[in-house]
């Protein structure tokens, strides 16, 4: 029996990045040979182990063989006579196939070592072409890597490209492009992600809301960028400076779902697009079973993103009743995400990237204004229920109505 350490633990480690996590691979025993040992199984699709004393991962070299269409139409061999190099050829990317053996040792038979320097994105071998996740997972390596240089194979693009011809992203199910997207929208440059899956032509398939943003004009004299999908983009990483919250990061890219539907004759205004593109993130996220953390910030984002930028101009009313339907008084940590994706929203335009946004200092200031009135005298000179509520409302703008005075 042989041990190996293998993947990201290598990959991460040449690269002189922190190691999170260590994976390791065994070749010449089986199942039955390390559950004596104490190790734990893991899962039902593959022989997987935890280490009895440090719970880390521990593989049966493995190949697999394509059985049906899909992620999950695999036959898998893992038997003792599975040879490392042959486990490894299995994998997605160079980068990812890469082992060190006991010694510390590296194992590098596809050139993996050689692209990290090259900054390349490359597939293993043809294999590559039977899991569409990869897809995915390219695209968020894409993401992860973008800062230091790496970019896709032409030979991998073009190989992703056939692979969506061929409809083989149209089997992912919507939990595993979730887990996948919620991963990318973590990492140092979330909009690459959508790059690469627009290039290879997978963003139309599975995001086809996004998809059809790109081509869209906007106003110049607003929007220098002028097309709707570059400017969506640039608001994703405008944003991604601004918090590392992945569900604020995915209502930046949802904010302006709504243009993608604008009627040509109004075009470049997008008259009432909050409204629509509020329905399209209910929908996009419907489909991907999004958690209501996602949901609600995008929809909020999507319906009210353009009251944050005309802060200012609000009456006070409308500003009191903007803030209730953000409801910012029960949750300012939300509140404070909305106002981050409006920021990177005014940000996420040519020219622009480094421009102070005094509107969410204005936002957050109404909501001070609002909380310091007390509704306990009100409730104490006996009014109760829908009177409260509105002598309580005309307190607070009668105090918003100060405000904006003050600051006009």
């Amino acid at each position: 029996m042989k041990i190996y350490l293998v993947g990201g633990a290598v990959r991460d480690a040449l690269l002189d990045l922190p190691v999170k996590e260590r994976d390791w691979v065994v070749v010449g025993t089986t199942r039955e040979a390390l559950l004596k040992r104490g190790f734990l199984p893991v899962g039902k699709d593959f022989p997987v182990f935890l280490h009895p004393k440090t719970r880390e991962e521990y593989a049966l070299a493995r190949t697999e063989r394509k059985t049906a269409a899909g992620y999950h139409g695999f036959a898998v061999n893992a038997t003792d006579t599975v040879t490392l190099e042959e486990d490894l050829r299995r994998r997605d990317l160079t980068i990812n196939a890469m082992a060190r053996d006991e010694q510390g040792r590296l194992i590098d038979p596809y050139g993996g070592q050689a692209d990290l320097e090259r900054r390349l994105l490359r597939h293993v071998s043809s294999a590559f072409a039977e899991d569409p996740v990869r897809i995915l997972r390219v695209a968020r390596f894409a993401a992860r890597y973008h800062p230091l240089g790496f970019q896709v194979a032409k030979e991998t693009m073009a190989l992703m490209k056939t692979m969506v011809d061929r409809g083989e992203v149209d089997a992912l199910t919507p939990e595993r492009v979730w887990q996948e997207l919620a991963r990318a929208l973590s990492e140092a440059s979330p909009s690459q992600f959508f790059e690469i899956l627009r290039a290879c032509g997978a963003l139309a398939v599975l995001f086809p809301e996004i998809n059809q943003l790109f081509g869209v004009p906007q106003r110049a004299d607003y929007h220098p960028e002028i097309d709707t999908g570059v400017h969506t983009l640039m608001v994703l990483e405008q944003t991604a400076k601004l918090t590392d919250s992945p569900a604020a990061r995915f209502a930046a890219l949802c904010h302006d779902l709504g243009k993608g539907t604008t009627p040509s004759a109004l075009l470049p205004r997008h008259h009432g697009h909050e409204e629509r593109g509020a329905k399209l993130v209910q929908a996009l996220c419907d489909r991907y079973r999004a958690p209501r953390e996602y949901r609600d910030l995008a929809a909020l984002a999507a319906k009210f993103h353009t009251h944050c930028h005309r802060a200012f101009e609000l009456k006070p009313s409308t500003l009191l009743t903007t803030l209730g339907h953000l409801d910012a008084l029960r949750k300012p940590m939300r509140f404070e995400q909305f106002l981050r994706v409006c920021e990177g929203d005014s940000r996420g335009r040519t020219g622009y990237e480094n421009q102070p946004y005094p509107q969410a200092d204005y936002f957050r200031a109404a909501l001070d204004v609002i909380r310091q009135v007390d509704p306990a005298p009100l409730a104490a000179a006996g009014f109760s229920g829908k009177r409260l509520g509105d002598r309580l409302a005309e307190a607070r703008v009668a105090r918003l109505e100060a405000f904006k005075q003050k600051n006009a």
